[in-house]
C-alpha cells in the first residue's frame, strides 16, 4: 500500500518531473497551483507504480476516507490507485472525461463539473484581438491608452514587492476580507509572490503614472499551452483588465499557441466575462464515486479561511 503526505516546496523536483513525462490538460495540475492553494485545499500525494497521486479531504470525513484530485499523472488507472492507497478513496474529482469513462463502465457514478471546466483561448486572439466579436474588448483598450500612460514591464523579482503592494490596494477596494472566496485567493497570491523564483513563473505588470495597477501571473501547463494563474486590475481604471489580459499575450506567451484561463467556478459575472472572449475549447471535467458515498461526500473541503482582519488591515 501506497502511503501519502503533505506537499512541500521540497517536492517540487519530484512534481514537476512527473508533470514533464506526462503534461497535464486541467489547469489545477501545476505544482504552483497546488502548493500555493493547500492552505485552503490541503493537498497530498503519493507516489504508486511510476506514477503521482493527489489526494484532498471529503466535505463528510469519515476516519480515513479521502478523495483523489485530478487524475493520476502517469499509468496508474484511478481504480488502481483507490486499492494502492492506504486510505479509502471515497471518488475523484476535477478529472478528465478520458479517466470518467473507465469508472462509468465500473459503476461509478460520474457528474459533469461545469463550474470547473477550463477555458482555453488561442493566444492569438487574446493578443490581437480581431475580429467583430472582440470589438468590445478592442474599444475598452484604446479607451484605456488614450485615457491612461500604460507601460507593460515583464515581472522580475524586484518588482514582487511592488506587485504585492498593488495586491493590497486591490483587496481593500474589493473587500477581500468579507467575502471567503477572495480571502482564500489572497492567501494564496501571497504564496505565490513569496515563491515567485522557486516556481519559475511569468509574469507581466501594467504601470500608469509610474504605479503598479495591473498585473497576471501565467506558468507552462503544457508544451504550446500556459495557464494563467491570477490576474488582477485596479477596478477604478476602465479598460485596464483587457489591456493586461491582451498585453499578457501579447508580449510573454507568444512562444504558447493556447491560453488555458481556468474555470468561472459557477459564478455569472466571471463565467459572462470568460464567455465574452470566445474560448477555442473547454477542458470538461468530472466528478465520481463509489455506490457507498455521495455526491455531497466528494465536494473539496476548503476547511482553512483566513480571518477578514488579515486582509483589511493590511
Amino acid at each position: 500500500m501506497s502511503t501519502i503526505r503533505s506537499l512541500e516546496l521540497s517536492d517540487l523536483p519530484t512534481i514537476e518531473a512527473f508533470l514533464q513525462r506526462y503534461p497535464p490538460e486541467i489547469s489545477e495540475l501545476t505544482f504552483s497551483n497546488l502548493f500555493v492553494w493547500r492552505n485552503s485545499r490541503p493537498i497530498c500525494f503519493a507516489e504508486i507504480d511510476d506514477s503521482i497521486v493527489f489526494v484532498v479531504n471529503p466535505a463528510k470525513d469519515g476516519a480515513k476516507q479521502k478523495v483523489v484530485f485530478g487524475q493520476p499523472v502517469g499509468e496508474t488507472s484511478p481504480l488502481a490507485v483507490a486499492s494502492s492507497l492506504d486510505v479509502q478513496v471515497a471518488g475523484f474529482v476535477r478529472i478528465g472525461g478520458q479517466a470518467a469513462d473507465p469508472l462509468r463502465e465500473a459503476g461509478l457514478h460520474v457528474e459533469a463539473d461545469r463550474d470547473n471546466a477550463d477555458y482555453v483561448y488561442r493566444t492569438t486572439d487574446l493578443a490581437e484581438l480581431s475580429g467583430h466579436r472582440l470589438h468590445k474588448k478592442r474599444n475598452l483598450v484604446k479607451q484605456c491608452l488614450s485615457a491612461y500612460p500604460c507601460e507593460y514591464e515583464p515581472i522580475i523579482p524586484e518588482l514582487i514587492d511592488e506587485c504585492s503592494e498593488m495586491q493590497d490596494r486591490w483587496c481593500k477596494a474589493k473587500e477581500c476580507g468579507r467575502n471567503p472566496g477572495l480571502c482564500d485567493e489572497y492567501i494564496a497570491i501571497r504564496e505565490t509572490f513569496s515563491h515567485y523564483q522557486d516556481l519559475r513563473l511569468i509574469g507581466g505588470a501594467i504601470r500608469i503614472d509610474g504605479i503598479i495597477q495591473a498585473y497576471s501571473i501565467v506558468e507552462e501547463l503544457s508544451p504550446g499551452t500556459a495557464v494563467c494563474h491570477f490576474e488582477k486590475a485596479m477596478p477604478e481604471f476602465r479598460g485596464l483588465s483587457q489591456l493586461v489580459n491582451q498585453w499578457l499575450a501579447k508580449f510573454a506567451l507568444s512562444e504558447f499557441e493556447f491560453v488555458n484561463r481556468e474555470q468561472d467556478l459557477g459564478i455569472q459575472g466571471l463565467r459572462q466575462a470568460k464567455e465574452s472572449y470566445y474560448p477555442n475549447h473547454m477542458v470538461h471535467k468530472f466528478n465520481a464515486w463509489f455506490p457507498f458515498a455521495s455526491s455531497d461526500m466528494i465536494q473539496v473541503v476548503e476547511p482553512h479561511r483566513c480571518d477578514k482582519d488579515d486582509v483589511l488591515k493590511v
